[in-house]
């Protein structure tokens, strides 16, 4: 995989699909297949608000309680800002009185993670599975059933209401 990344990236491929497996409701393994999103920092910067990039691309973190996603109740889907790949569910928000949209899990498959030690504690950072984008932290002091907070800057977000 990750020679084929770098080739892409020397070929300048712009689209590379990604295979994640999840869990049907049986537990039966199933490929989730993402594309790849990649742009350029200038093409990045045309597309997203100074506030999106500077949490989406350069891992930044916005300040607490400053998303109106802290109050969204209605039902429906969370996007990544980035590329519109539906990263959460409303039934799977909680008020978690953090200031940031938490979650207590994710759509499987839509993200992936990495070690951070910016705050020299090791902690679980995560990132869109489609374009790179960071999203947040994961947390172990979540509610049941999984006792994990995604913890996720609401920039990084679009919420997409349910119709009907």
């Amino acid at each position: 995989m990750k020679r084929r990344l770098f080739l892409a990236g020397l070929l300048g491929t712009a689209s590379i699909p990604l295979i994640r497996a999840t869990h049907s409701a049986n537990g039966e393994s199933a490929p989730v297949k993402i594309e790849k999103i990649r742009r350029s920092e200038a093409e990045w910067r045309k597309v997203l608000t100074p506030e999106q990039f500077d949490v989406l691309r350069d891992e930044g973190t916005e300040r607490a309680g400053s998303s109106p996603l802290n109050d969204e109740e209605r039902a429906g889907e969370y996007r990544c800002a980035g590329c519109d790949l539906a990263l959460f569910t409303s039934d799977m928000k909680y008020d978690s009185g953090t200031g940031w949209p938490s979650f207590y899990t994710s759509i499987p498959g839509h993200f992936e993670t990495k070690r951070d030690f910016k705050l020299i504690l090791p902690r679980t950072e995560y990132h869109c599975a489609r374009c790179g984008g960071h999203q947040g932290h994961i947390f172990d002091d979540g509610p049941p059933p999984t006792g994990k907070r995604w913890c996720n800057n609401g920039v990084a977000l679009k919420f997409v209401p349910a119709v009907g």
